[in-house]
């Protein structure tokens, strides 16, 4: 009973300052959008075009911080403070490396780069422009991104917690006053809530920095910049590392073809969409502490050999995930006609909005096991391929085809199409299940020396 006691103080040790960090940047994304959507459709479809391509590079990022989450989790699981220090300076010198590349492709070749997303001029010249400035925000959310992994596996959560709030604050503070020239300080319109972004990533890097130092005095783990492995210990990185990359990638790259088929079918049916991208990150945002939580306390049970309790906690930590992604979606389908009204738009892109809610509602709970599955219990033990195979099954095999088909053969409009494409995720679920029973992902990881 004591045990079972302390699995629930940890998950929410972890979970809650997670889950309260992505509740709070997303509400924020809410007052952006909001902000954004009285500049009209186009600024509207050309910042959210901008930040899909973002999306590519956060997207690997995050992949690099999950890599570096499972190996710091299993060591400290092991209390291998050796190998935690290479797991987490091999991944911060990657993910730097990751945002010297993407800031020069969006710097150099921003035009070129929205052309895929959409023919329509006026859309591309705003969304390369958003682009262009955006692209100065990489390094410091690399940095941000790989220290917030590593004060998670240290059980202090909350820190990433409060540099979280600090940045979204300073980003709707900077929004207002840039957008719309207050204080001041000229009208920007599209750029100014690019430059807002810039500006708050760096200060939310600053200030994560800052409470890392203050926290790491007053611990036992001593880091050492360790970055050489042996040969036996680079096949194992890049085992755990380029099956997360290539899922990631790929996952990524079909959001962004859905996005060109959104794109294609018109600039009211990707406005329509780009309006409900900050309610859909709020509702998965409210159970992702949970998939965090399942990476960091299952990857320590797999470090320290107690394969039984990994798989009954995996479990119940799934059990959660359903619960509260049902309550949400019936919250979602009740607020949708008053969160659509708060936008400038046009009175159908607020209806197509609505509708696609609607269908975000229902496929929810399918999405929320994914992410608590295979986004963060079937990675911790770093048979990362098993999940690389099943989402390229999804998104690749099911997914777009899907997509297209219900878009230019069947021509249906922008909420079916979001639909039939999204049933991938049923998919997906079905063999990650079979994958999880068999209990083959269950393994301790070894040293890298």
């Amino acid at each position: 009973m004591e045990r079972e006691a302390s699995f629930y103080k940890l998950v929410w040790k972890i979970a809650l300052p997670v889950t309260l960090q992505s509740l709070l940047q997303s509400s924020f994304s809410v007052v952006d959008q909001i902000m954004t959507g009285q500049l009209g459709s186009s600024s509207i479809a050309g910042i959210g075009l901008g930040g899909k391509f973002s999306s590519v590079y956060s997207v690997l990022v995050s992949a690099i911080a999950a890599v570096a989450g499972i190996m710091i989790a299993q060591y400290m699981g092991q209390k291998d403070q050796r190998e935690v220090s290479r797991s987490f300076f091999v991944n911060m010198l990657l993910a730097a490396a990751l945002a010297a590349v993407f800031t020069g492709v969006c710097m150099f070749f921003p035009r070129q780069v929205m052309g895929i997303y959409t023919k329509d001029v006026f859309t591309k010249e705003i969304a390369a422009d958003y682009l262009r400035i955006i692209a100065w925000s990489y390094l410091p959310m690399a940095v941000t991104t790989l220290l917030a992994t590593l004060l998670r596996c240290m059980e202090a959560a909350f820190l990433p917690l409060y540099a979280s709030i600090f940045g979204a604050v300073v980003n709707t503070g900077l929004n207002y006053v840039l957008i719309f020239g207050k204080l001041g300080f000229p009208e920007l319109g599209v750029k100014g809530a690019a430059f807002a972004t810039v500006i708050s990533q760096a200060a939310g890097c600053l200030l994560s920095v800052g409470l890392f130092f203050g926290y790491y005095k007053k611990q036992e783990l001593r880091l050492e910049a360790v970055l050489r492995m042996s040969r036996s210990g680079r096949i194992q990185y890049l085992g755990i590392l380029m099956p997360i990359l290539a899922c990631e990638f790929f996952w990524s790259l079909g959001e962004n073809v859905y996005t060109a088929i959104y794109g294609n079918i018109g600039t009211g049916a990707c406005a329509a969409m780009t309006l409900t991208v900050p309610i859909q990150v709020l509702t998965i945002g409210a159970l992702n502490g949970l998939s965090q939580a399942a990476s960091i306390l299952i990857g320590k049970s797999l470090g320290s050999k107690e394969y039984e309790r990994a798989y009954e906690n995996s479990k119940k930590l799934m059990w959660y995930g359903l619960a509260g992604s049902g309550c949400l979606s019936l919250l979602l389908v009740m607020a949708r006609g008053a969160y659509v009204q708060i936008y400038q738009v046009e009175d159908v892109v607020k209806n197509l909005a609505g509708n696609i809610l609607v269908a975000f509602a229902v496929i929810s709970p399918v999405k929320v096991q994914n992410m608590i599955l295979g986004g963060g219990i079937l990675r911790s033990g770093g048979k990362t391929n098993y999940v690389m195979i099943i989402d390229f099954i999804g998104t690749w095999l099911f997914g777009v085809p899907l997509g297209l088909l219900a878009a230019f053969v069947w021509k249906l409009e922008i909420p079916w199409v979001y639909f039939i494409l999204s049933l991938e995720e049923c998919i997906r679920l079905g063999i990650s299940l079979a994958v999880f029973r068999k209990k083959g992902w269950m393994r301790k990881i070894g040293g890298m020396e």
